[in-house]
């Protein structure tokens, strides 16, 4: 009994056998239409994967810490820092709260400095009681970064700290500045001279980084991760070529780059991303002639802000929640959860709070650090690793076609590639192919924001007065929504919140399904959205909807009752609201013709349909 193998019984089953039965399932409906789902990223995703998706996948063969290290950088644990950044506006209250944020469980500092310098004296201040040789340093938007790293090793050997147990970075990231900004703030050449005295500055601090990687930049201007992945790799070879150009070598450059990425709400994608990412780099670095043990990608990521909202906020905790499970469990060297409301305020000490128990919990109660590649031998997740790679090299090698990044960038190819993506995607976002729960779905339909700064509702534009080309622009994918919903918001302040009533009638299963559409459609735009158990005649309702003082009322019923209920509701109503039908019935030009034109229905553009709306109503 026990040599007996489990479901040695059984007859196997092929892939066309579980097709075909999957085909009876669907009743005749065509199984690639129906459940193979196209993505963003280029490439179908299949219902269900085997073992013989795996035959062709060489990587399988490697261990983690292993080239081509898609398994992870770590032969024995997947375990990563956690990272929070302090915005330094005085050195000594930036200090204070790093040494009670390393009490709370940070192993890693980020310092934005918003362009200022910093002495020696005030560096001295900023890491006085932090242990340097245990906690990770990052320094971010530094004005003179050659003066940073050199004081940082006056300071650390004035301390008494190995300058080799130094661990962090400076994030000198020309080409997102280039990307945002569409020129460079000296020449292209003096730039480029910074970045390699930079680098050498840093050659004491083996561990130190120095390049950065900008790709949380293509993430959040809207691009697909394939798109985020190809362009983050080319900026890197540009790097690269540049650096290898002014006289360094290549194994002085290549531990010197660290690749900034954003997480998406993607899952599994973002798993297979960061895989996809370290077996990319490592034959483009190997390429350079690089010996494999410099071919190691270090990862550095933060969750995501284009898919956070302003509406319903705490859902952005459950976002950077599974964002930083799917981080992890790619595997990276440390990761930032930005806090849930940092999109429209200055994060608050709860909210603060919240982001670094996030990862906390994963790393401390869930063991997420324990196993070297927990994704491994998923048929899915490999399956994804292989295909992400395989879009993200091409549009790599489409990019050095173009002659590299810059070049790419300069002609508008970059620009054009994720404005493509980013549009399709806000498409997708009106109709609700893509949801945002609280926004443009299920909305909290008693939140009222009055007031929400101008900023937080436009595109992050810092293109410069003379700027050589066209620039990227982050923007948030809900800003269309919040800009729609904030201005029924400020109108009622000074008007009564227009009321929209549902009208339900007739077939009970029907009304109460449409009806609860309706109010989720129509709770997007911030109306005053009022459900009925429903009605037993038009008289009843139209009385009801009447001196409830309804704007907008929308009949709730089936098909077939439509062409006989909807023209009484609109006669009766007598243009005291707008008469609107849930639903696509079959009836609608016979409806059409007797002047009942609005029409709500998964089909919808929710967000233009809103602002018609609007615009009725005088808002």
């Amino acid at each position: 009994m026990a040599d007996n193998k489990l479901f040695s019984d059984f007859t196997p089953q092929t892939t066309q056998e579980w097709i075909d039965k999957i085909t009876i399932d669907l009743k005749g409906a065509d199984f690639d239409k129906k459940l193979v789902w196209r993505t963003n990223e280029g490439f179908n995703v299949k219902p269900f994967y085997r073992l013989e998706n795996m035959d062709d996948k060489g990587f399988l063969n490697t261990y983690p810490g292993d080239f081509p290290y898609v398994r992870g950088n770590k032969k024995d644990s997947n375990n990563w820092l956690v990272r929070q950044d302090i915005v330094v506006e005085d050195v000594k209250t930036a200090n204070a709260k790093a040494l009670d944020i390393l009490n709370k469980g940070i192993d890693s500092l980020g310092f934005v400095l918003n362009w200022k310098d910093l002495r020696k004296d005030e560096l001295t201040v900023l890491l006085n009681g932090i242990y340097l040789d245990c906690v990770e340093i990052n320094f971010e938007k530094s004005h003179d970064t050659l003066e940073l790293i050199q004081n940082l090793q006056a300071v650390a050997t004035e301390k008494g700290v190995a300058l080799d147990k130094i661990q962090g970075g400076v994030a000198i990231d020309l080409l997102s500045g280039y990307s945002t900004t569409g020129n460079f703030c000296h020449s292209e050449e003096s730039s480029f001279n910074y970045l390699k005295e930079a680098v050498v500055a840093a050659k004491e601090l083996p561990n130190f980084k120095v390049v950065a990687v900008g790709g949380k930049l293509f993430n959040n201007s809207g691009s697909s991760i394939v798109e985020e992945l190809g362009f983050s790799l080319a900026a890197g070879a540009e790097y690269i070529s540049k650096l290898i150009e002014s006289g360094l070598a290549i194994e002085e450059i290549a531990p010197k780059i660290r690749f900034n990425f954003a997480t998406s709400s993607k899952y599994f994608m973002e798993i297979a991303k960061l895989r996809a990412a370290r077996l990319l780099w490592a034959f483009i670095v190997k390429e350079f002639g690089a010996s494999e043990e410099f071919c190691k990608m270090n990862i550095h990521a933060e969750t995501s802000d284009w898919n956070k909202t302003v509406y319903d906020p705490y859902v952005n905790m459950l976002r950077t929640q599974t964002e930083t499970m799917s981080a992890v469990l790619g595997g990276l060297d440390s990761y930032t959860v930005r806090p849930f409301d940092a999109s429209y305020e200055q994060p608050t000490e709860f909210s603060e709070r919240i982001a670094r128990n996030q990862q906390l919990l994963l790393k401390e109660e869930s063991h997420f650090g324990t196993i070297a590649d927990p994704a491994a031998g998923s048929y899915y997740i490999e399956s994804l690793t292989e295909s992400i790679a395989e879009e993200a090299w091409k549009l790599f090698l489409n990019v050095q076609e173009k002659g590299g990044y810059l070049a790419a960038f300069k002609a508008g190819f970059v620009q054009e590639t994720i404005k493509a993506t980013a549009q399709k995607r806000d498409m997708a976002i009106a109709t609700r192919r893509e949801n945002f729960l609280g926004t443009n779905q299920f909305p909290n339909f008693g939140e009222v924001l009055e007031t929400i700064p101008e900023a937080v509702l436009l595109p992050e534009d810092k293109t410069a007065d003379k700027a050589e080309c066209e620039t990227l622009k982050p923007y948030r994918g809900a800003q269309a929504f919040e800009t729609l919903r904030n201005k029924t918001d400020i109108y009622s302040k000074t008007n009564a919140r227009p009321k929209v009533m549902m009208f339900p009638i007739g077939n009970l299963n029907m009304r109460k399904a449409r009806a609860q559409f309706a109010c989720n459609f129509f709770a997007c735009a911030g109306f005053d959205v009022e459900d009925h158990n429903g009605f037993t005649s038009v008289a009843e309702g139209v009385k009801f909807v009447t001196e409830k003082n309804a704007k907008i009322v929308v009949v709730c019923s089936s098909d077939d009752e439509y062409a006989t209920i909807v023209p009484e509701v609109n006669e009766a109503l007598k243009g005291k609201a707008i008469t609107v039908v849930a639903g696509a019935p079959a009836c609608a030009d016979e409806l059409k013709a007797k002047g009942i034109t609005n029409f709500v229905n998964v089909r919808s553009n929710v967000l233009e349909t809103l602002k018609a709306y609007q615009a009725e109503l005088g808002i």
